[in-house]
């Protein structure tokens, strides 16, 4: 079998990764990484055939010859390369996990930190246990600082991510309700999120003394202030809106209407400054602080700084707005859970808007919490200031049984996004600003070309 030393060598020949034999680069390594309905140890060859160097698998009945590099596992395999490859990288790499905000602020750190480093940052979301993998060893020696992000749906897996990306700096954006099925409840996303707090405390050197590692904490969430005080964390930067005098930076909202702009103090100078984002939604200002306080810390100037929030323009739809013919989208149907749902609809409420719609698909892995947690979203939106709301979903429709609901004309439930698609053509939607949000598994995307 090979070693992992031996791969690497290989590898820093061919540095190119591919698990997919539809987009195989010439001359990278294929790793044969199993699936729940394939296995790509009976694609190798075609790999190989497509121009892959080298396949790495481990059944060796595809062992073809020279080309197939025989391991017992692909899938560790691939996180021991890149765990080996972390180790000779001597540069910033900066992790993150969370409930809400992921990929938004990985995405806003990454913008800031691009004006002065040659950065590089998890693509789209490649944030699991082969995302994060894939992601590191897609860093070379012309980087200078990396943004990874890590997600979780069950405990131990960011204890895992973390000893494969070995962050030297972290942040976790907040801890919520999310992903409840796998992670036993909240206390569950508590323990899980700070499995990189516990990485952090725990760091040390190849020579085994301590290391310095930062983790940068909101210091208006009490949780996670009391989840970084729980630990010995040895270097802690914070931020946040709250007007703490030991934050590094802190900042506070001018203008929500419906991009935000907001002005922030580096506190180390006592200078404060100004800037215009592209993003929407009040509960984005921890997301735009944070990466802020990383620009800060690391010494960019407030220019520098400005430029990266500006410029970064949200996509995905994770608070991306939407201009139509008749209406202003804010599109946010990538995820959803609880949390999340909650500062959305508080947001649409506060927008200077003149008629407002909230359009809310069903919340999936809520496991035995699903009922209750979209009876608390409906009696959230019935208790916000918007014009009309619309439910789309088995679980929604479910839950208007369980609450005490008077039927208005201007709210509808659906149990599907079809029946959603009938009625919303029946009784079109005009001027209004509308949010779109539901987990990705809802395809609310299907409703955009409606409004």
């Amino acid at each position: 079998m090979t070693t992992t030393e031996n791969l690497y060598q290989i590898y820093l020949k061919h540095p190119v990764i591919s698990t997919d034999t539809r987009k195989i680069a010439p001359g990278s390594i294929f790793f044969a990484l199993k699936g729940d309905k394939f296995d790509a140890n009976t694609f190798a060859e075609q790999a190989i055939a497509a121009g892959a160097a080298y396949a790495v698998i481990d059944n060796p009945a595809y062992s073809l010859g020279d080309q197939y590099i025989l391991v017992d596992d692909v899938l560790t395999t691939l996180q021991d390369l890149a765990r080996f490859h972390r180790r000779q990288l001597n540069i910033p790499v900066v992790g993150l996990t969370g409930t809400n905000g992921k990929t938004t602020t990985k995405e806003l750190i990454n913008s800031v930190l691009s004006q002065h480093f040659n950065t590089y940052a998890t693509q789209g979301n490649l944030n699991n246990h082969i995302g994060v993998p894939l992601t590191i060893l897609s860093i070379n020696s012309t980087h200078e600082a990396a943004v990874i992000e890590m997600g979780a749906n069950h405990q131990k897996e960011i204890e895992l991510l973390s000893n494969i990306a070995q962050p030297s700096h972290g942040l976790i954006t907040n801890v919520g309700k999310a992903h409840l099925e796998g992670f036993g409840g909240v206390e569950g996303v508590k323990k899980g999120k700070g499995e990189l707090y516990d990485y952090l405390s725990q760091k040390v050197g190849k020579s085994g003394s301590p290391q310095e590692s930062v983790a940068f904490v909101n210091s208006a969430d009490k949780v996670l202030m009391e989840m970084q005080e729980a630990r010995n964390l040895k270097n802690v930067v914070l931020y946040g809106d709250d007007g703490n005098l030991t934050n590094l930076v802190s900042g506070q909202l001018i203008e929500n209407s419906p991009y935000l702009t907001l002005q922030w103090t580096n506190n180390e100078t006592g200078k404060s400054y100004e800037v215009k984002s592209q993003l929407t939604g009040a509960y984005n200002l921890d997301n735009i602080l944070a990466a802020i306080c990383i620009g800060v810390y690391f010494k960019l100037t407030a220019e520098e700084i400005n430029t990266g929030i500006s410029g970064y323009q949200p996509k995905n739809n994770r608070s991306q707005i939407t201009t139509t013919a008749t209406n202003t989208l804010i599109c946010d149907y990538y995820n959803a859970n609880p949390s999340s749902m909650f500062v959305a609809i508080e947001n649409l409420g506060k927008l200077n808007a003149e008629y407002k719609v909230l359009v809310l698909g069903d919340m999936f892995e809520m496991g035995q919490e699903s009922a209750a947690e979209h009876e608390a979203v409906i009696r959230k939106a019935l208790a916000t200031p918007v014009n009309g709301r619309i439910f789309i979903g088995a679980e929604f429709y479910k839950a208007k049984e369980a609450i005490d609901y008077k039927p208005s004309v201007l709210d509808k439930f659906y149990p599907t996004a079809e029946d959603a698609i009938i009625g919303l053509k029946m009784n079109p939607i005009k001027n209004a600003t509308i949010l779109i949000k539901g987990s990705r598994g809802m395809a609310l995307e299907r409703l955009v070309e409606l409004f």
